[in-house]
């Protein structure tokens, strides 16, 4: 057997027959042998039940059922086309083969009853390990714990956390008091998760920083900031101290209380106890300055943000610019958003439109241009809905000839503009002496494919009519 290394990752090589080990590569070679490599004809097959022989066929093929990846997608694809006799055949054949005395091994097939949403096939399981030779130990049972915790019964993941530990001898631990705290947390039931953690405490399982964390910021967003800043100050007297996300989850909740000089002065704290700031804290520090009305203060948080060598994010791109158009800071905005486009990192369209409708009021509209420019040429593109969104506010802000542009730009593509954007941009079209451009508009327009409503031709046609300079176009 050799191994050689190639753009798929590691290529075996036994007795002639090359097999490429892949995370299910994207890119396959051109020139793709007869006898394909199992994992290839696993990743490129579409057919559910030709996919479900295949994969069978090779159960006990090592490259294949070792290969995490390549068992999950094939799940996922036969519960994407909801084959779930089909994914418990495999499932069930996995277990009585020689890795189904592996308690990893169960775990993993546990997990993916799990990920397919068949939790009564991932429990049954866990009770069930021992018919196949394999001991459920704490591992197997946080396996099962957290899928039952998708089912969000309240009941039903109290009754498993305290019978089947009793039943197999198992001795809970912190990573099992931390799925149920999760899970409780997400649905509500803030107190019984804190019971949780006391009760687990009386047994000897110390919280740690994961399980405060999570209370933490579950108790602050339901507003309950009392219980969250005593679980803080609880913490810390015990010992356990905050991490980077603890410091996270409690400057959020000061900038959503309008505290943003209190927040600022935590981000300081962080890194008197070596706890470095990510560019999440340096956002919302940036974000609670500017709703409080302080764009001053943000800027200045900004300036210290990049000369600490911090490189702005999406995240960042998207505040600076949204907030700079509320101030009406455009020019300084506009800056920002070019930057950020260029390395392919797009602000939400609103915000876009916010600075578009700012930049139109400048005669002159360069600005604007340059950003349409952008737009056009964002991979992967716009949707048809926002396409139609810039349109409408390029129009509403008088930019009719990039409107227009625009317009005709998305036309070819079959993506059509609103019948209102269509309205305000035909009213003002025919006021250009080039008049033509209404009459290339409205080819493109009676080309759509599905077509506008008769209604809206006759809308079109009656605002053209209303223009006599169109005659002479």
């Amino acid at each position: 057997m050799t191994t050689s290394s190639s753009s798929f990752g590691k290529t075996i090589s036994v007795g002639g027959t090359v097999v490429v080990g892949v995370k299910f590569c994207t890119a396959i070679s051109k020139s793709i042998p007869a006898n394909e490599p199992a994992l290839i004809k696993l990743k490129n097959e579409r057919n559910p039940d030709k996919l479900f022989h295949l994969f069978k066929a090779n159960a006990e093929n090592k490259l294949v059922v070792e290969n995490r990846f390549a068992f999950e997608d094939t799940v996922s694809r036969l519960a994407a086309a909801r084959r779930f006799d089909y994914i418990d055949q495999l499932l069930e054949q996995q277990k009585s083969l020689p890795q189904g005395r592996r308690e990893g091994f169960i775990v993993r097939i546990i997990t993916l009853y799990g990920n397919a949403g068949m939790t009564k096939h991932a429990v049954d399981t866990f009770y069930n390990m021992h018919l196949f030779g394999c001991s459920q130990t704490v591992k197997s049972f946080n396996a099962a714990l957290k899928v039952l915790t998708q089912t969000r019964d309240l009941q039903l993941i109290r009754s498993f956390l305290n019978e089947a530990p009793q039943k197999f001898c198992i001795s809970r631990d912190i990573y099992s008091v931390n799925i149920v705290i999760k899970a409780f947390c997400e649905m509500g039931f803030l107190d019984s998760a804190y019971l949780v953690m006391i009760q687990m405490e009386e047994e000897g399982i110390i919280p740690d920083v994961v399980t405060h964390t999570t209370l933490i910021s579950a108790f602050y967003k339901n507003n309950r900031c009392e219980i969250g800043n005593g679980l803080w100050n609880l913490m810390i007297l015990k010992g356990c101290y905050p991490n980077l996300v603890t410091f996270n989850v409690r400057i959020q909740h000061l900038v959503n209380k309008r505290k943003a000089f209190l927040a600022n002065k935590l981000m300081g704290r962080m890194s008197h106890i070596g706890i470095k700031p990510d560019e999440l804290t340096f956002n919302l520090v940036i974000k609670g300055f500017f709703l409080i009305g302080n764009a001053q203060m943000a800027k200045r948080i900004y300036s210290a943000f990049q000369a600490q060598h911090y490189k702005p994010n999406s995240m960042i791109y998207q505040t600076m610019i949204h907030y700079l158009c509320e101030g009406r800071e455009f020019d300084l905005a506009y800056t920002f958003c070019k930057d950020s486009m260029h390395k392919n990192w797009f602000p939400n369209v609103d915000t876009v439109c916010m600075l578009l409708e700012g930049l139109l009021r400048n005669p002159k509209g360069k600005k604007a241009k340059v950003i349409m420019t952008l737009i056009q040429g964002r991979v992967p593109p716009y949707s048809v809905e926002e396409v139609r969104t810039f349109i409408h506010y390029l129009c509403k802000g008088k930019g009719f000839d990039l409107a227009y542009a625009f317009c005709i730009d998305s036309m070819t593509k079959n993506w059509f503009p609103s019948a209102d954007a269509i309205c305000m941009l035909l009213k003002e079209l025919p006021i250009n002496p080039k008049g033509k451009k209404a009459k290339v508009l409205m080819t493109l327009i009676r080309g759509r494919l599905p077509p506008y409503s008769a209604k809206e031709l006759k809308m079109f046609d009656n605002i053209l009519s209303s223009k006599p300079k169109m005659a002479s176009g």
